[in-house]
C-alpha cells in the first residue's frame, strides 16, 4: 500500500510539474520531478527538533541539516508544513552525492497553546520518495491573558445572575 501511495504522489508531482504551461523558462538547472531519473538517500543530522516551551506569539526559527548519502543528485521538489503555522524553506538547486543542505523551518506560535507537534514533510527524488522533520515543543499562553479571560467569565456569569 505504502509503495502504490509513494508511486501515486510521485506520479501527480510529475503531472504538475510537465503543467506549468511553459512559465518556468526550462533551465537545464531546473528542478522537477520529471528531469530526476535516479533515485538517491537522504539522511537528517536530526529530524527532530524540541523547541521546548515558548510564549505564545513567538517564532521558532530551525535549520535541519542533511546529506545527501546517494549516488545520484538530490532534488527536494517539495516540502510542505502540517499547517499554514509551519513555513519550511529548501535549496532548489540540485544537491551532489556527499554533500550537505539545510532546510529551514519557521513556527509561528500565533493563537497556538499547549503542546505542539508539526511535521514538515518533503518530497524529493529519494526511497522512499517522502521524507519528514518534526518540531515540537509547548505554547504558553501569557499570564495575562489567562487572568484577563478568567476575569471576563467571571464578570460575565456574575451579570447573568
Amino acid at each position: 500500500m505504502k509503495r502504490v501511495l509513494l508511486s501515486t504522489m510521485i506520479a501527480a508531482c510529475m503531472f504538475f510539474a510537465a503543467c506549468d504551461g511553459g512559465t518556468s523558462g526550462g533551465g537545464e538547472n531546473e528542478v522537477s520531478v520529471s528531469n530526476v531519473e535516479e533515485t538517491t538517500t537522504i539522511e537528517f543530522e536530526n529530524d527532530l527538533y524540541d523547541f521546548g516551551s515558548i510564549t505564545q506569539g513567538e517564532k521558532v526559527t530551525h535549520t535541519f541539516n542533511f546529506t545527501n548519502t546517494g549516488d545520484a543528485d538530490l532534488v527536494i521538489v517539495s516540502a510542505k508544513g502540517s499547517c499554514g503555522c509551519t513555513v519550511p524553506e529548501w535549496p532548489k538547486e540540485p544537491i551532489a552525492a556527499g554533500q550537505s543542505g539545510v532546510i529551514k523551518v519557521v513556527f509561528n506560535s500565533e493563537g497556538k497553546k499547549g503542546k505542539q507537534h508539526k511535521r514538515v514533510s518533503i518530497v524529493a527524488n529519494t526511497e522512499p520518495a517522502t521524507s519528514a522533520v518534526t518540531l515540537k515543543g509547548e505554547v504558553i499562553v501569557p499570564e495575562a491573558d489567562v487572568n484577563d479571560a478568567e476575569v471576563e467569565a467571571v464578570e460575565s456569569t456574575e451579570e447573568s445572575n
